[in-house]
């Protein structure tokens, strides 16, 4: 039988480095494949309305950020998803918590899928434009930015860490309410 890490409690919950891994991979394939399948169907072509106008396919190719923030400084985000991607791969040795491990999964994958987008797509490696393909509620972004999977991961897997955090459900596995009430 395996002894319990020195410093860690045996009732601890078990390492989720390998759910990460697993949610990120899998996310990531779904951008990629996405991209690929959107730049396929609809590049060159007007926008394509599905769901009775509730969301539109386009091809848009992105040099900023969401709501083209940052356009031109393509370079300074790909950096930001290098250190963000490094982070997280950091953190995941520690984590403990399964919420967690998904939530940081996707946003790896998020991060990683725009990266991949900015390094190589044209017009060059730290310069390359993010592909984009869904617009809600009307074309050319009107309404809402157009967006990809990488974008949702990272929408989602944060949102899912606030709902955590609210929670009082640590990256460890552990509960600051719990602890909250032991010390009372």
């Amino acid at each position: 039988m395996a002894e319990a890490e020195p410093d860690i409690p045996a009732t601890q919950p078990k390492r989720r480095v390998a759910l990460v891994a697993a949610v990120a991979v899998a996310a990531l394939a779904a951008d990629v494949l996405t991209k690929v399948l959107a730049l396929s169907a609809w590049e060159g072509r007007e926008p394509v309305r599905a769901l009775g106008g509730l969301v539109y396919f386009q091809i848009v190719r992105n040099p900023g950020a969401a709501f083209s923030l940052a356009t031109g400084m393509t370079w300074i985000l790909a950096i930001g998803a290098v250190v963000v991607a490094g982070a997280i791969i950091w953190l995941s040795r520690r984590l403990r918590s399964a919420g967690w491990a998904i939530g940081l999964g996707l946003v790896l994958a998020g991060a990683l899928g725009n990266l991949t987008d900015r390094l190589f797509r044209a017009p060059g490696p730290l310069q390359g434009h993010v592909i984009d393909f869904i617009s809600l509620f009307s074309p050319n972004g009107e309404t809402w930015p157009v967006f990809n999977v990488a974008d949702s991961c990272i929408c989602v897997g944060a949102a899912l860490i606030v709902v955590l955090s609210l929670r009082g459900k640590d990256y460890d596995g552990t509960s600051s309410r719990s602890r909250k009430a032991a010390k009372a």
